[in-house]
């Protein structure tokens, strides 16, 4: 601005190429932040200014959360942290949650407390047990895409408890590594739990799943809208091409023989954020609220140097009340 202008501070000139990233309002830095890896918004973001801080810190960020990449390679303790933290940060207005392997019943229970919004639920590879889906069903009644896929200790009395207060669902994610399914019985309680509490479906993934026949076929005449169905590695199913053709034009049937090599297709619900870090292993220690467990060295030597790993890896959430403590900055 020259000399002698009469625009007001922050008042930009025609023209101008710079903008104040530090005004914007916080949904839309949200929406701006969401693109970035999670590492990055948990340890850089909050350190750049005030304003970037809290949207950071508040809900904006946390309405889609991807931590299923990370998931995978993270111990179970720091999984736990930063499950309960993002969700926190979320304030109820969480859509999707994309985790693997959760390993206690009280995490699903936890997430459930929170789902008033979610829409998009993703947790593979998770302990679950049907007891507890039985218990927290109920809560679970926006939720229209469900990925319960290798969750090896739940069975046809989960996916009924689903189906009967899951109104919404329209996609379920089912499919089972070969190496689990092997040495099991049929499998056709949940066949039949999905036949007859889950009419809406329209996409189902059942790979590697002993279901028969029979129990399939009540599937397809149940599941009117069915647009996708993937059949792989389900031996027990003696249907042909040719009478999913002359039968049902409009679905879309993969198996069961199986024609490439994986087991599952992630591909539908294409908008999943991408949160995880592309790294080999992260585990970072949080000093979330009042920093409780994580005040002291070594706890956060312990949770860093997980498996050997992480020696050159030190990265702490950063909290404008806790910056002098650790030597960082004044956020400006």
């Amino acid at each position: 601005m020259e000399k002698g202008s009469s625009l007001l501070p922050g008042e930009m000139e025609e023209g101008d190429e710079y903008r104040r990233w530090d005004e914007l309002i916080p949904d839309a830095l949200g929406l701006i932040f969401r693109n970035l890896p999670l590492q990055e918004m948990l340890t850089m973001v909050p350190r750049v200014c005030k304003s970037w801080s809290r949207a950071v810190s508040g809900p904006y960020c946390w309405q889609e959360i991807n931590i299923e990449e990370w998931s995978t390679r993270c111990h179970p303790d720091h999984l736990d942290r930063m499950l309960q933290m993002l969700i926190m940060r979320s304030c109820g207005s969480l859509r999707k949650l994309c985790v693997s392997g959760l390993h206690k019943d009280t995490n699903f229970a936890f997430l459930a407390d929170h789902a008033g919004s979610l829409q998009t639920l993703r947790i593979p590879r998770s302990d679950i047990s049907d007891s507890i889906v039985e218990q927290i069903a109920g809560r679970l009644s926006t939720v229209t895409f469900l990925d319960v896929s290798y969750c090896t200790k739940i069975s046809g009395r989960a996916l009924e408890a689903i189906g009967n207060h899951c109104k919404l669902l329209v996609g379920l994610c089912r499919n089972m590594h070969p190496l689990d399914a092997e040495g099991l019985e049929a499998q056709d309680d949940e066949a039949y739990a999905i036949a007859t509490t889950m009419p809406k479906l329209k996409r189902l993934e059942i790979a590697y799943h002993l279901v028969s026949t029979e129990s399939l076929l009540q599937i397809l005449s149940s599941c009117t809208n069915l647009e996708f169905l993937d059949l792989r590695g389900c031996w027990n199913v003696n249907l042909d091409d040719k009478f999913f053709k002359e039968k049902f034009q409009k679905l879309t049937v993969l198996g069961p023989l199986v024609m490439e090599d994986y087991y599952e297709t992630n591909d539908w619900e294409e908008d999943c954020s991408e949160y995880s870090d592309d790294s080999d292993y992260l585990a970072w220690g949080f000093l979330a609220g009042d920093g409780g467990d994580y005040d002291d060295d070594e706890s956060y030597e312990e949770m860093w140097d997980d498996e050997g790993r992480l020696e050159e890896l030190e990265l702490r959430f950063y909290e404008g009340a806790d910056a002098g403590l650790y030597g960082w900055p004044p956020s400006p």
